[in-house]
């Protein structure tokens, strides 16, 4: 059959119908589908966005400019020369001299969220209906494409470029680019390894002249168009990208990368100005101060008044907030024009030493922690964050009950950010970072919402459990910022990015003013 395509190639014709021709309702369980990736399962044709990823995440922007330098030369070793070429040249960029554990570490916990924002919608109607088998070939490094394949589009085989190790690093070459008839070899392999030799895939899936060679081992075949599309919903994949890292917030094409190379520097100085006003202003002037510096800060419902102003002999109020960074309590503080003593169960050295509010770090051992809030609300107003960690797509963690039982002086705050350029948090990377990354964002926001405090029937005073308590502010935040519920956990998020619980020893309370 490879014969006839090329017969047909050469006389000008396509010799494979496009894939809006398949009729999905005759495949299912018995179907088994062999695909490529960029231009097929991807929208994009060109990879270099996830190289830029992989390259910042290693070697931050030294490594992304080495790439954007090198990315004429591929382009033009892709028009000139071959794809093999082109991806050599990129694999150089983005790897050389990298660490092959952190390559890994980005693939898992970076790159499935931009894959999923890009999958083809014709593409994945065919790809997800054969469900015997799945399997895909591409050119780009087996280790980048993998985890999203298997993990969230449920392929069963995966086979790809091969990058070159020596003790532990990655050393910018490959292992032959899968590319033409090399994807025709790996599937030959694949079908050998699985006992299916002389069982040929039912459907085959491709967009150019380097996939005919697979493709024409298939019973048919369907070429992906270039015509423009929308992605597939993200929700519509099998499995939702609820938890992933990495600092860049919009996927890096080449002009991106580039306004992210000449913008940081700018940046970095811009953060530290910002940090600097928060840290030594007095609180009542950190609000307009960081509207003058470009941070915008939008308060919305109504906040409770000081404890001054308040009933004598009642406790502090403690605000219940939902966590999107480590700077909620700050910005909670700047919101009402006085500082709010926040705990909090895990905080770098230096965010601890530029914090202009008191922090408390809390021990993990549930009794001496209430003592501790007690405390603290004994003193004042407090501010807890229930969910333990931050979550970035619009889902709430599950909700700590601790809170609960402490007081019925409870206001919940729905906290809400919006960056343009990096993310300011970080499962795998130095927290010390984190603020300064949101604030180097051109014109990073906060909206900060104060809800009605709870009435004495709805808090464990009024009979309730304090798991009944927590789920119903968590339900109330999500119902606020129409986010979703779910009962993940600071261990389900630190298991998924980073390898580990999540959990840094510390076997003392440490209280810093």
């Amino acid at each position: 059959m490879e014969e006839a395509v090329e017969a047909v190639v050469a006389a000008g014709v396509e010799p494979f119908p496009t894939v809006d021709k398949c009729d999905a309702s005759g495949l299912g369980a018995h179907s088994s589908v062999v695909a490529d990736l960029d231009g097929t399962l991807l929208r994009s044709r060109s990879a270099f966005p996830y190289y830029a990823l992989v390259a910042f995440e290693t070697g931050g922007v030294p490594r992304l400019l080495l790439l954007l330098l090198l990315s004429p030369l591929a382009a033009a070793l892709r028009l000139l020369a071959s794809e093999s070429a082109c991806a050599r040249v990129l694999v150089f960029g983005a790897t050389a001299g990298a660490r092959v554990r952190d390559v890994e570490s980005a693939a898992r916990a970076v790159l499935p969220r931009f894959y999923a924002a890009d999958v083809h919608p014709a593409a994945w109607r065919v790809f997800s209906a054969c469900s015997r088998r799945r399997i895909v070939l591409t050119a780009t490094p087996r280790d980048f494409a993998e985890p999203f394949l298997r993990d969230c589009l449920g392929a069963d085989a995966v086979a790809g470029t091969e990058l070159a190790t020596w003790r532990g690093r990655a050393t910018g070459m490959v292992r032959g680019v899968l590319v033409g008839r090399r994807k025709a070899e790996a599937l030959r392999e694949i079908l050998t390894a699985d006992g299916d030799g002389g069982d040929a895939p039912d459907v085959g899936l491709g967009d150019s002249r380097s996939d005919y060679a697979f493709m024409s081992m298939c019973k048919e075949a369907y070429i992906v168009p270039r015509a423009p599309v929308e992605p597939l919903p993200m929700d519509q994949l099998p499995r939702p990208v609820i938890f992933h890292d990495g600092r860049l917030v919009r996927r890096p094409t080449p002009l991106v990368a580039l306004l992210v190379v000449l913008w940081f520097p700018v940046g970095l100085a811009l953060a530290c100005l910002r940090i600097a006003a928060g840290a030594l202003l007095p609180m009542p002037l950190v609000y307009y101060a960081f509207w003058a510096l470009g941070v915008r800060v939008l308060v919305r419902g109504a906040p409770p008044p000081p404890r001054a102003e308040r009933a004598t002999g009642r406790s502090g109020v403690l605000f219940a907030c939902s966590h999107r960074t480590l700077l909620d309590p700050i910005f909670l503080s700047a919101a009402l024009g006085r500082p709010v003593a926040a705990v909090t169960y895990s905080l770098s050295r230096l965010s601890e030493f530029l914090s202009p509010i008191r922090t408390v770090r809390l021990s993990r051992d549930r009794a001496s922690d209430a003592a501790m809030i007690r405390d603290l609300l004994a003193e004042g107003d407090l501010v807890i964050c229930p969910e333990g960690t931050t979550c970035r797509e619009p889902f709430l963690l599950r909700f700590s009950a601790l809170f609960a039982e402490l007081t019925h002086e409870v206001v919940p705050v729905a906290m809400e950010n919006r960056m343009s350029m990096f993310h300011g948090t970080t499962a795998r990377g130095w927290k010390g970072m984190d603020p300064f990354y949101f604030f180097m964002n051109p014109s990073p926001a906060y909206v900060v919402t104060f809800l009605n405090k709870l009435p004495p029937e709805l808090t464990c005073a009024g009979g309730r459990t304090s798991h009944e308590v927590a789920n119903y502010i968590q339900r109330l935040i999500a119902a606020t910022l129409s986010y979703e519920c779910t009962s993940l956990t600071r261990r389900d998020k630190y298991r998924a990015l980073a390898g580990n619980d999540g959990v840094v020893a510390n076997p003392k309370p440490k209280v810093a003013s």
